[in-house]
Protein backbone atom coordinates (compact mmCIF):
# COMPACT_ATOMS: atom_id res chain seq x y z
CA UNK A 1 0.00 0.00 0.00
CA UNK A 2 1.10 3.58 -0.48
CA UNK A 3 2.25 5.48 2.57
CA UNK A 4 1.07 9.00 3.46
CA UNK A 5 3.90 10.51 1.50
CA UNK A 6 3.56 8.15 -1.45
CA UNK A 7 -0.21 8.68 -1.70
CA UNK A 8 0.14 12.38 -2.49
CA UNK A 9 3.55 12.36 -4.20
CA UNK A 10 3.78 12.20 -7.99
CA UNK A 11 3.94 8.70 -9.39
CA UNK A 12 7.51 7.51 -10.07
CA UNK A 13 8.63 7.84 -13.67
CA UNK A 14 8.93 4.10 -14.22
CA UNK A 15 5.28 3.51 -13.27
CA UNK A 16 4.15 5.02 -16.57
CA UNK A 17 7.26 4.64 -18.73
CA UNK A 18 7.25 0.82 -18.48
CA UNK A 19 3.59 0.41 -19.58
CA UNK A 20 4.22 2.83 -22.46
CA UNK A 21 7.30 0.84 -23.47
CA UNK A 22 5.22 -2.37 -23.33
CA UNK A 23 2.70 -0.97 -25.79
CA UNK A 24 5.52 0.15 -28.11
CA UNK A 25 7.12 -3.31 -27.90
CA UNK A 26 3.77 -5.00 -28.54
CA UNK A 27 3.05 -2.90 -31.63
CA UNK A 28 6.60 -3.38 -32.90
CA UNK A 29 6.31 -7.16 -32.46
CA UNK A 30 3.06 -7.23 -34.43
CA UNK A 31 4.65 -5.26 -37.28
CA UNK A 32 8.16 -6.74 -37.34
CA UNK A 33 7.47 -10.22 -36.02
CA UNK A 34 8.96 -11.94 -32.97
CA UNK A 35 12.57 -12.91 -33.58
CA UNK A 36 15.14 -13.76 -30.89
CA UNK A 37 16.07 -10.12 -30.27
CA UNK A 38 12.46 -8.94 -30.18
CA UNK A 39 11.51 -11.82 -27.86
CA UNK A 40 14.27 -10.82 -25.44
CA UNK A 41 13.25 -7.16 -25.43
CA UNK A 42 9.56 -8.02 -25.09
CA UNK A 43 10.27 -10.36 -22.18
CA UNK A 44 12.27 -7.73 -20.30
CA UNK A 45 9.64 -5.05 -20.91
CA UNK A 46 6.90 -7.46 -19.83
CA UNK A 47 8.53 -8.09 -16.44
CA UNK A 48 9.16 -4.38 -15.92
CA UNK A 49 5.52 -3.60 -16.74
CA UNK A 50 4.40 -6.09 -14.10
CA UNK A 51 6.17 -4.03 -11.43
CA UNK A 52 4.43 -0.90 -12.70
CA UNK A 53 1.08 -2.71 -12.58
CA UNK A 54 1.71 -3.70 -8.96
CA UNK A 55 2.41 -0.10 -8.02
CA UNK A 56 -0.82 1.20 -9.56
CA UNK A 57 -2.83 -1.72 -8.18
CA UNK A 58 -1.71 -0.86 -4.66
CA UNK A 59 -2.69 2.79 -5.16
CA UNK A 60 -6.18 1.78 -6.31
CA UNK A 61 -6.51 -0.85 -3.57
CA UNK A 62 -5.59 1.68 -0.88
CA UNK A 63 -8.22 4.07 -2.20
CA UNK A 64 -10.97 1.42 -2.28
CA UNK A 65 -10.03 -0.25 1.01
CA UNK A 66 -10.28 -3.92 1.91
CA UNK A 67 -11.48 -6.20 0.49
CA UNK A 68 -12.60 -4.23 -2.59
CA UNK A 69 -9.08 -3.28 -3.67
CA UNK A 70 -7.77 -6.83 -3.72
CA UNK A 71 -10.97 -8.03 -5.40
CA UNK A 72 -10.56 -5.47 -8.17
CA UNK A 73 -7.04 -6.65 -8.99
CA UNK A 74 -8.04 -10.33 -8.91
CA UNK A 75 -10.99 -9.83 -11.26
CA UNK A 76 -9.11 -7.49 -13.61
CA UNK A 77 -6.21 -9.89 -14.03
CA UNK A 78 -8.51 -12.90 -14.46
CA UNK A 79 -10.65 -11.20 -17.11
CA UNK A 80 -7.52 -10.56 -19.16
CA UNK A 81 -6.32 -14.12 -18.51
CA UNK A 82 -9.61 -15.40 -19.92
CA UNK A 83 -9.19 -13.21 -23.00
CA UNK A 84 -5.71 -14.67 -23.56
CA UNK A 85 -6.86 -18.29 -23.18
CA UNK A 86 -9.90 -17.84 -25.41
CA UNK A 87 -7.92 -16.09 -28.15
CA UNK A 88 -5.31 -18.88 -28.21
CA UNK A 89 -8.02 -21.58 -28.16
CA UNK A 90 -9.89 -20.03 -31.09
CA UNK A 91 -6.68 -19.88 -33.12
CA UNK A 92 -6.03 -23.64 -32.70
CA UNK A 93 -9.09 -25.43 -31.22
CA UNK A 94 -7.84 -29.02 -31.46
CA UNK A 95 -4.27 -28.38 -30.36
CA UNK A 96 -5.30 -26.11 -27.46
CA UNK A 97 -8.24 -28.14 -26.09
CA UNK A 98 -6.44 -28.58 -22.76
CA UNK A 99 -4.97 -25.07 -22.44
CA UNK A 100 -7.74 -23.77 -20.15
CA UNK A 101 -7.36 -26.78 -17.85
CA UNK A 102 -3.57 -26.49 -17.74
CA UNK A 103 -3.67 -22.75 -17.07
CA UNK A 104 -6.37 -22.91 -14.39
CA UNK A 105 -4.70 -25.84 -12.63
CA UNK A 106 -1.33 -24.07 -12.79
CA UNK A 107 -2.90 -20.89 -11.40
CA UNK A 108 -4.31 -22.77 -8.41
CA UNK A 109 -0.97 -24.44 -7.68
CA UNK A 110 1.01 -21.24 -8.16
CA UNK A 111 -1.33 -19.30 -5.88
CA UNK A 112 -1.97 -21.86 -3.15
CA UNK A 113 1.63 -23.08 -2.91
CA UNK A 114 3.93 -20.56 -4.57
CA UNK A 115 2.40 -17.20 -3.65
CA UNK A 116 0.97 -18.31 -0.29
CA UNK A 117 4.20 -20.14 0.56
CA UNK A 118 6.44 -17.17 -0.22
CA UNK A 119 4.10 -14.81 1.66
CA UNK A 120 4.01 -16.99 4.77
CA UNK A 121 7.77 -17.56 4.70
CA UNK A 122 8.77 -13.93 4.13
CA UNK A 123 6.21 -12.67 6.63
CA UNK A 124 7.26 -15.26 9.20
CA UNK A 125 10.95 -14.43 8.81
CA UNK A 126 10.27 -10.74 9.34
CA UNK A 127 7.48 -10.85 11.95
CA UNK A 128 7.89 -14.35 13.49
CA UNK A 129 4.13 -15.02 13.70
CA UNK A 130 1.27 -13.44 11.79
CA UNK A 131 -2.49 -13.53 12.21
CA UNK A 132 -5.46 -13.38 9.89
CA UNK A 133 -9.23 -13.90 9.95
CA UNK A 134 -9.84 -17.64 10.10
CA UNK A 135 -13.44 -17.31 8.88
CA UNK A 136 -12.39 -15.62 5.66
CA UNK A 137 -9.66 -18.14 4.84
CA UNK A 138 -11.98 -21.06 5.60
CA UNK A 139 -14.69 -19.65 3.35
CA UNK A 140 -12.24 -19.18 0.48
CA UNK A 141 -10.79 -22.68 0.84
CA UNK A 142 -14.26 -24.26 0.93
CA UNK A 143 -15.29 -22.56 -2.31
CA UNK A 144 -11.91 -23.34 -3.89
CA UNK A 145 -12.21 -27.04 -3.04
CA UNK A 146 -15.72 -27.23 -4.53
CA UNK A 147 -14.70 -25.39 -7.71
CA UNK A 148 -11.57 -27.42 -8.37
CA UNK A 149 -13.17 -30.81 -7.76
CA UNK A 150 -16.32 -30.07 -9.79
CA UNK A 151 -14.45 -28.65 -12.79
CA UNK A 152 -11.08 -30.44 -12.87
CA UNK A 153 -11.70 -33.89 -11.35
CA UNK A 154 -15.37 -34.78 -11.96
CA UNK A 155 -14.89 -34.77 -15.80
CA UNK A 156 -12.72 -37.87 -15.36
CA UNK A 157 -15.50 -39.92 -13.74
CA UNK A 158 -18.52 -38.93 -15.84
CA UNK A 159 -19.67 -41.35 -18.57
CA UNK A 160 -21.71 -39.18 -20.95
CA UNK A 161 -18.61 -38.10 -22.88
CA UNK A 162 -15.34 -39.98 -23.50
CA UNK A 163 -12.05 -38.95 -21.94
CA UNK A 164 -11.51 -35.90 -19.72
CA UNK A 165 -14.48 -34.01 -21.18
CA UNK A 166 -17.96 -32.97 -20.15
CA UNK A 167 -20.96 -33.46 -22.37
CA UNK A 168 -22.64 -30.26 -23.55
CA UNK A 169 -25.22 -30.37 -20.76
CA UNK A 170 -22.56 -31.14 -18.16
CA UNK A 171 -20.31 -28.35 -19.44
CA UNK A 172 -23.15 -25.85 -19.24
CA UNK A 173 -23.93 -27.03 -15.70
CA UNK A 174 -20.27 -26.72 -14.67
CA UNK A 175 -20.14 -23.16 -16.00
CA UNK A 176 -23.31 -22.18 -14.14
CA UNK A 177 -22.32 -23.67 -10.78
CA UNK A 178 -18.88 -22.04 -11.09
CA UNK A 179 -20.51 -18.65 -11.47
CA UNK A 180 -22.91 -19.37 -8.59
CA UNK A 181 -20.10 -20.37 -6.26
CA UNK A 182 -17.87 -17.44 -7.18
CA UNK A 183 -20.75 -14.96 -7.05
CA UNK A 184 -21.78 -16.25 -3.63
CA UNK A 185 -18.22 -15.85 -2.36
CA UNK A 186 -18.07 -12.26 -3.65
CA UNK A 187 -21.38 -11.49 -1.95
CA UNK A 188 -20.09 -12.83 1.36
CA UNK A 189 -16.72 -11.12 0.98
CA UNK A 190 -17.99 -7.67 0.11
CA UNK A 191 -21.46 -7.42 1.69
CA UNK A 192 -22.79 -10.08 4.06
CA UNK A 193 -19.62 -10.90 6.04
CA UNK A 194 -17.12 -8.30 4.93
CA UNK A 195 -15.56 -8.25 8.40
CA UNK A 196 -14.27 -11.81 7.81
CA UNK A 197 -11.84 -10.39 5.24
CA UNK A 198 -10.63 -7.31 7.11
CA UNK A 199 -7.25 -7.27 8.88
CA UNK A 200 -7.57 -8.28 12.55
CA UNK A 201 -6.52 -5.63 15.04
CA UNK A 202 -3.58 -3.42 14.15
CA UNK A 203 -2.46 -4.25 10.63
CA UNK A 204 0.62 -2.08 10.57
CA UNK A 205 1.26 1.59 9.99
CA UNK A 206 0.50 1.44 6.28
CA UNK A 207 -3.11 0.51 7.05
CA UNK A 208 -3.55 3.85 8.84
CA UNK A 209 -2.22 6.01 5.99
CA UNK A 210 -4.84 8.25 4.36
CA UNK A 211 -6.04 7.07 0.96
CA UNK A 212 -4.78 8.82 -2.18
CA UNK A 213 -6.99 11.47 -3.80
CA UNK A 214 -9.68 10.31 -6.19
CA UNK A 215 -7.89 11.78 -9.21
CA UNK A 216 -4.70 9.91 -8.36
CA UNK A 217 -6.61 6.64 -7.92
CA UNK A 218 -8.47 7.07 -11.23
CA UNK A 219 -5.22 7.77 -13.06
CA UNK A 220 -3.63 4.69 -11.53
CA UNK A 221 -6.68 2.60 -12.46
CA UNK A 222 -6.38 3.67 -16.09
CA UNK A 223 -2.65 2.96 -16.25
CA UNK A 224 -3.23 -0.37 -14.48
CA UNK A 225 -5.73 -1.44 -17.14
CA UNK A 226 -3.34 -0.47 -19.94
CA UNK A 227 -0.45 -2.23 -18.21
CA UNK A 228 -2.39 -5.47 -17.75
CA UNK A 229 -3.57 -5.47 -21.36
CA UNK A 230 0.03 -4.95 -22.49
CA UNK A 231 1.24 -7.79 -20.26
CA UNK A 232 -1.25 -10.23 -21.73
CA UNK A 233 -0.65 -8.98 -25.27
CA UNK A 234 3.09 -9.52 -24.93
CA UNK A 235 2.49 -12.90 -23.31
CA UNK A 236 0.36 -13.96 -26.27
CA UNK A 237 3.05 -12.82 -28.72
CA UNK A 238 5.71 -14.72 -26.83
CA UNK A 239 3.66 -17.94 -26.54
CA UNK A 240 4.73 -19.41 -29.95
CA UNK A 241 8.39 -18.73 -29.14
CA UNK A 242 7.90 -20.34 -25.75
CA UNK A 243 6.24 -23.42 -27.28
CA UNK A 244 9.09 -23.80 -29.77
CA UNK A 245 11.70 -23.55 -27.01
CA UNK A 246 9.86 -26.11 -24.85
CA UNK A 247 9.53 -28.48 -27.81
CA UNK A 248 13.27 -28.33 -28.35
CA UNK A 249 13.78 -29.25 -24.69
CA UNK A 250 11.17 -32.04 -24.96
CA UNK A 251 9.14 -30.46 -22.15
CA UNK A 252 5.44 -31.40 -21.77
CA UNK A 253 2.87 -29.11 -23.40
CA UNK A 254 1.30 -28.42 -19.99
CA UNK A 255 4.34 -26.29 -19.13
CA UNK A 256 2.95 -23.64 -21.48
CA UNK A 257 -0.07 -23.30 -19.17
CA UNK A 258 2.25 -22.90 -16.18
CA UNK A 259 4.18 -20.09 -17.86
CA UNK A 260 1.00 -18.29 -18.93
CA UNK A 261 -0.46 -18.56 -15.43
CA UNK A 262 2.79 -17.35 -13.87
CA UNK A 263 2.96 -14.30 -16.12
CA UNK A 264 -0.65 -13.37 -15.51
CA UNK A 265 -0.39 -13.90 -11.74
CA UNK A 266 2.91 -12.05 -11.32
CA UNK A 267 1.31 -8.68 -10.42
CA UNK A 268 -0.89 -10.26 -7.75
CA UNK A 269 1.98 -12.40 -6.48
CA UNK A 270 4.27 -9.43 -5.97
CA UNK A 271 1.50 -7.42 -4.31
CA UNK A 272 0.69 -10.32 -1.96
CA UNK A 273 4.37 -10.75 -1.06
CA UNK A 274 4.79 -7.07 -0.27
CA UNK A 275 1.65 -7.11 1.88
CA UNK A 276 2.91 -10.08 3.91
CA UNK A 277 6.28 -8.42 4.47
CA UNK A 278 4.44 -5.31 5.69
CA UNK A 279 2.63 -7.47 8.28
CA UNK A 280 -0.65 -7.36 6.38
CA UNK A 281 -1.15 -11.09 5.96
CA UNK A 282 -4.93 -10.72 5.64
CA UNK A 283 -4.48 -8.53 2.57
CA UNK A 284 -1.93 -11.00 1.22
CA UNK A 285 -4.32 -13.94 1.61
CA UNK A 286 -7.20 -11.93 0.15
CA UNK A 287 -5.09 -11.34 -2.95
CA UNK A 288 -3.80 -14.90 -3.23
CA UNK A 289 -6.93 -16.93 -2.52
CA UNK A 290 -9.13 -14.40 -4.30
CA UNK A 291 -7.06 -14.71 -7.46
CA UNK A 292 -7.28 -18.52 -7.36
CA UNK A 293 -11.06 -18.35 -6.99
CA UNK A 294 -11.40 -15.79 -9.76
CA UNK A 295 -9.18 -17.87 -12.04
CA UNK A 296 -11.57 -20.83 -11.82
CA UNK A 297 -14.87 -19.07 -11.15
CA UNK A 298 -14.54 -16.79 -14.19
CA UNK A 299 -12.34 -18.78 -16.56
CA UNK A 300 -14.37 -22.02 -16.59
CA UNK A 301 -17.72 -20.33 -17.42
CA UNK A 302 -16.08 -18.20 -20.11
CA UNK A 303 -14.27 -21.04 -21.90
CA UNK A 304 -17.32 -23.29 -21.48
CA UNK A 305 -19.51 -20.69 -23.19
CA UNK A 306 -17.02 -20.28 -26.03
CA UNK A 307 -16.64 -24.05 -26.45
CA UNK A 308 -20.42 -24.58 -26.55
CA UNK A 309 -21.06 -21.67 -28.90
CA UNK A 310 -18.27 -22.54 -31.36
CA UNK A 311 -18.40 -26.32 -30.97
CA UNK A 312 -14.76 -26.54 -29.86
CA UNK A 313 -13.35 -29.45 -27.82
CA UNK A 314 -12.56 -28.66 -24.19
CA UNK A 315 -10.54 -31.03 -22.02
CA UNK A 316 -11.00 -30.24 -18.31
CA UNK A 317 -10.14 -33.46 -16.46
CA UNK A 318 -6.71 -33.65 -14.83
CA UNK A 319 -4.38 -36.63 -15.01
CA UNK A 320 -3.90 -38.89 -12.00
CA UNK A 321 -0.62 -37.22 -10.98
CA UNK A 322 -2.17 -33.76 -11.07
CA UNK A 323 -5.23 -34.95 -9.14
CA UNK A 324 -2.94 -36.17 -6.35
CA UNK A 325 -1.01 -32.88 -6.29
CA UNK A 326 -4.24 -30.87 -6.23
CA UNK A 327 -5.65 -33.00 -3.40
CA UNK A 328 -2.44 -32.57 -1.41
CA UNK A 329 -2.56 -28.81 -1.94
CA UNK A 330 -6.14 -28.49 -0.69
CA UNK A 331 -5.45 -30.78 2.28
CA UNK A 332 -2.36 -28.82 3.35
CA UNK A 333 -4.15 -25.52 2.83
CA UNK A 334 -6.91 -26.52 5.26
CA UNK A 335 -4.30 -27.49 7.87
CA UNK A 336 -1.86 -24.59 7.53
CA UNK A 337 -4.59 -21.93 7.40
CA UNK A 338 -6.79 -23.63 9.99
CA UNK A 339 -5.58 -21.82 13.10
CA UNK A 340 -5.56 -18.15 12.15
CA UNK A 341 -1.82 -17.91 12.92
CA UNK A 342 1.13 -18.75 10.68
CA UNK A 343 4.91 -19.12 10.98
CA UNK A 344 7.77 -19.87 8.60
CA UNK A 345 7.01 -23.61 8.85
CA UNK A 346 3.73 -23.29 6.95
CA UNK A 347 5.50 -21.29 4.27
CA UNK A 348 8.21 -23.91 3.85
CA UNK A 349 5.64 -26.71 3.54
CA UNK A 350 3.76 -24.90 0.77
CA UNK A 351 6.97 -24.06 -1.08
CA UNK A 352 8.11 -27.69 -0.98
CA UNK A 353 4.80 -28.77 -2.52
CA UNK A 354 5.19 -26.03 -5.12
CA UNK A 355 8.69 -27.25 -5.97
CA UNK A 356 7.30 -30.78 -6.35
CA UNK A 357 4.57 -29.47 -8.66
CA UNK A 358 7.13 -27.75 -10.91
CA UNK A 359 9.51 -30.72 -10.92
CA UNK A 360 6.89 -33.30 -11.81
CA UNK A 361 5.42 -30.99 -14.45
CA UNK A 362 8.76 -30.92 -16.26
CA UNK A 363 9.71 -34.53 -15.39
CA UNK A 364 6.36 -36.34 -15.39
Amino acid sequence: MATNQDAFAPAPWWSWVFPAAAWVAMLAAYVLGVGPAMATVAGLVLVATVFAAVYHAEVVAHRLGEPFGTLLLAVAVTVIEVALIVSVMIAAPEAKAGLARDTVYAAVMIVCNGIVGLSLLSGGVRHHEQGFQLQGASAALAVLAALTVLTLIVPNVTTSAPGPEFSKAQLAFAGIVSLVLYGSFIFVQTIRHRDYFLPPGDAGEEAHAPPPPKAVALRSAGILALALIAVVGLAKLLTPTLETSLARMSAPKSVVGIVIAALVLLPEGLAALRAARANRLQTSLNLALGSALASIGLTIPAVAAVALFMGMPLHLGLGVKDEVMLGLTLFIGVITLGTGRTTVLQGIVHLVVFAAFLFFAVVP
